[in-house]
Formats: structure tokens, C-alpha cells, sequence
């Protein structure tokens, strides 16, 4: 279990960056800022070289830091073209950054550099004038102003000077951020999931969903493909209302005869787009065919949590014993749907209402775990240990072997009822992770941290070659 699942379900952690070329005192206002000495604090420019990441103590906000390793000048060539990477990390991943110039050195081309940069970030940034320890060096303020930050906070890590107003400032920026994510966190809570139930025609969505609603709201008949558009259906349980969206059958394009059942096949496809998680109904009995696999790729390519229900469990091979049918289940499913592995399944048998109740059980295991989110830290001791225990093989036509520098975790969209994580990889090429090693990275982090039936997708990002 995750650290952040003593924290209510709704909260997702918003993220400080600190950035700045070395030596600017980015670890000393971190330790500051984290009410504890965490960061190597030095003299020696580049000291900071990883990552570091922490909750914060003295913003009210809650949210995690991120310590950068310096950026620019005085690091030693072997990590310099790494460090150069953290303005995009930090506009990938922060909500908030922070921007640390040093006031006794003034104005350098390094921070120009830099500056220009984050110029292109779509978050929030404040220029932070560390090293100021004394009220006439505030004056700096308007030579930084070329930076295009305005005049900038002045503080002394050191000594502690305007940290508090450091902490106010990061407070003032998260706190409505925090605030609306909670809002509609709570929303979500009350309006409950849309469920999108597709599958082929005849596997027995309609049945499913009468059975779960215990009403004959929608046409049941033997008759393949009966139910043509995509019904909405409100559906109330445990105080929350849930929509079903009850889907026509889809069926491969070249044996739909009429242009109702392309327009109901798109329909369906929509369903699925604007769904909060789709339930695949499997016809257990009649097996995985193609056009199963043709759903559970659109589903997979739209990134949609996914529980899939093995349905007419009564009819699959009913002379064996139960544990040998899970078996056989089981090896049929992840054979024929390797490529959906994150959803788990269920059994269930919609016209003789068997094991209904596991759906919605299995449903809110779902939807509890994907609330759970890996922190930065988290991540990056876990690929440490992943490369330690298993190298990147050579790559033999780039002469090459893949380094992941660092990773850092996002939400692909902080709005939906189930977040869909998504880690971004910091590596030397990305042409270099291959698919192999992607999918290996993936097992790894799902071995400690499962999210069942949630995607989780891994994109990787080049670090940016030095300038000469």
C-alpha cells in the first residue's frame, strides 16, 4: 500500500519544483521549506545531482518538493548533459516552480538560459532571490526583472530570512488548486462512476444489466445485436448514482449491413471514450473471438480502466470443479486479452444471477486503488532497484545502452473519477527503450504497486544534448 493511503482518497499531492543552475542554495531552501535537512547542502557547485523529493512542512498546502540537481554551469561534464533536462521535468511535472537565482553573483547567462526555458512552461513561476542576506542586496530584484518573472522574492536560506513568506507565496498558488480538486473530487464521489458495458452482440450486456438493475429496462432477446443505440441508465448504489451506459453490439465493420449499425457501432465507441471504466462482457462459454479482442483494443487505446466480466459462467464447463473452471478461465482470458493484462475479471452468470455482486465489489476495488498514487520518490527508488536487478540490454544498431536518469509520476487528467497514472521517463535516448523493457519497467512497478484493472502508461523523453 502506497504512503499516500492515509491521506483521504481525494487528495492528489501537488508538486513545488525547485530549479536552478548550481550552487544558488535550491537544497537549502528545500531543508528550509521540508523543516528538516534532507538535501546535501555544500559550497561545491553540483552537489545536488538526483532528485530529491519530500513533503513539505511549512506551506499549509499539503504537497511534495522536488530538489533539482543543478542546471548549467560548474557541474562536471559526465552529469551536465542530465541536469539539463530538470526545466523540462519540472514543467512536466510540477504545479508550482519555484526559480532560484543566488544575489550575490547577479545576473548570469546560465539563468538567461534558463529563464527562457521556463518561459515555455504552462505552470506557475516564481523567481526566487536567494542569498540575499541583507535588505540593500533586494535591489537585485531589478536586474532579475529581465528574467521575466517580475522583480522576484528576496530570502536567505541560510538564515532564514522571508521564508515564511516563501511558504505564504507556495500557499497562495496551491491552496485554490487544492481547493478545486477537492471540489470536484467530492463531485465525482457523489455522482458516482459512468460505466460503459460493451462487448460483442449476444454476450449478454443487456442481461447484465437488468440483472444488476433488477428491472427489464432494456430488450433481452436471443436475437444478436437487439439493442442499437447507447442507452444511459441511472443506477443508484450506496447513496452514490452511477450511470450504466448500455452499448450495442459491436461487431466487425464488414459484416454490418446497414448504416444503423455503423452509427451504432460509433456510438458505442464514443460510450467508451467518455466513460469513467468500461465492463468487457466475455461470452465464457462461446470463448474470445476477434472481435472480443477488436473491443478490448479500443478500450486499451483510450487508456479506460477496465474490469472484464466473464459472463454464462453456468454453461462453462459445469462438470468440473469450480477451482479447475477459474483455472481454465483464467489462461483463456490472459491468453486471448494479453494486451488488456491490467484488467482483472470476474464469473458471473447474468441470467441466473450468480456472482452479480462481485462486479460492484470488484469496481470500488478499482476505483480505491487508482486513488493511491506513487510519489516521486517512490518511483525512483524503485528504478533504481529495477536497473540494479536488471540491466537495459545493448541496443546493437545505436551501439548503445539505455540510462534512465530519473522519473516522475503525472495524472493524465486530475479530473476523472479513476486517475490514470502516467510515468514520464528522463533517459539518455529514448529510441533506446525498447518494448520489452518498457513492458518490464511496468511489471516492476505493478509488483509493489498493482492498480488493478487501471492503465498505466510509460512515455520516455531524451534528455536535451548540451549547446555548444
Amino acid at each position: 500500500m502506497l504512503e499516500a493511503s492515509a491521506q483521504p482518497a481525494y487528495l492528489i499531492v501537488l508538486t513545488v519544483a525547485i530549479v536552478g543552475r548550481p550552487n544558488v542554495g535550491k537544497s537549502a531552501l528545500f531543508n528550509r521549506l521540508a523543516g528538516r535537512r534532507i538535501a546535501i547542502v555544500h559550497d561545491q557547485p553540483g552537489v545536488t545531482r538526483d532528485r530529491i523529493a519530500a513533503p513539505a512542512s511549512l506551506p499549509e498546502t499539503p504537497c511534495e518538493l522536488v530538489d533539482t540537481g543543478g542546471i548549467g554551469e560548474g557541474v562536471d561534464e559526465s552529469f551536465s548533459d542530465a541536469v539539463t533536462t530538470e526545466a523540462e521535468l519540472a514543467m512536466a511535472s510540477a504545479d508550482l516552480i519555484l526559480f532560484v537565482v543566488d544575489a550575490r553573483a547577479g545576473l548570469t547567462p546560465v539563468d538567461q538560459a534558463l529563464a527562457k526555458v521556463l518561459r515555455k512552461a504552462q505552470r506557475p513561476i516564481e523567481l526566487i532571490i536567494n542569498k540575499a542576506d541583507h535588505s540593500e542586496q533586494e535591489d537585485t530584484g531589478v536586474e532579475f526583472a529581465r528574467l521575466g518573472f517580475g522583480n522576484g522574492l528576496p530570502t536567505s536560506a541560510e538564515h532564514g530570512r522571508n521564508i515564511t513568506a516563501l511558504a505564504e507565496l507556495v500557499d497562495q498558488h496551491l491552496a485554490p488548486l487544492a481547493e478545486k480538486l477537492a471540489e470536484v473530487a467530492e463531485i465525482t464521489e457523489r455522482e458516482g462512476l459512468k460505466i460503459a458495458v460493451v462487448g460483442r452482440p449476444n454476450a449478454g450486456k443487456s442481461s447484465l444489466i437488468n440483472a444488476i438493475l433488477k428491472d427489464e429496462r432494456t430488450i433481452v432477446s436471443e436475437i444478436a445485436g437487439t439493442t442499437r443505440d447507447a442507452v444511459d441508465i441511472p443506477y443508484s448504489r450506496d447513496g452514490e448514482s452511477h450511470t450504466l451506459i448500455d452499448t450495442a453490439g459491436l461487431r466487425q465493420r464488414s459484416k454490418m449491413d446497414t448504416s444503423v449499425e455503423v452509427f451504432s457501432a460509433m456510438r458505442s465507441e464514443r460510450s467508451i471514450r467518455r466513460a469513467d471504466l468500461c465492463l468487457l462482457v466475455i461470452d465464457l462459454d462461446a470463448g474470445v473471438t476477434a472481435m472480443d479482442r477488436k473491443i478490448a483494443s479500443t478500450i486499451q487505446k483510450e487508456n479506460k480502466p477496465c474490469l472484464i466480466v466473464a459472463n454464462k459462467w453456468d454453461l462453462y464447463h459445469p462438470d468440473l470443479p469450480k477451482h479447475e473452471r477459474l483455472a481454465k478461465a483464467d489462461a483463456h482470458l490472459r491468453k486471448e486479452l494479453f494486451f488488456l493484462h491490467y484488467a482483472p475479471f470476474t464469473c458471473v452468470s447474468a441470467m441466473k444471477n450468480q456472482s452479480l455482486g462481485l462486479v460492484f465489489k470488484m469496481i470500488n476495488e478499482i476505483r480505491t486503488e487508482a486513488q493511491t498514487h506513487i510519489t516521486t520518490g517512490q518511483l525512483n527508488r524503485l528504478l533504481s532497484d529495477a536497473l540494479a536487478k536488471n540491466a537495459p540490454p545493448q541496443n546493437k544498431s545505436l551501439k548503445k545502452r539505455l540510462k534512465i536518469l530519473y522519473g516522475t509520476p503525472a495524472i493524465n487528467d486530475r479530473y476523472r473519477a479513476i486517475p490514470v497514472p502516467e510515468i514520464i521517463l528522463f533517459v539518455n535516448d529514448k529510441r533506446l527503450l525498447s518494448d520489452n523493457y518498457s513492458q518490464y519497467i511496468e511489471n516492476q512497478i505493478r509488483e509493489r504497486y498493482p492498480h488493478p484493472g487501471v492503465p498505466l502508461n510509460l512515455s520516455a523523453r531524451s534528455r536535451r544534448k548540451p549547446t555548444n
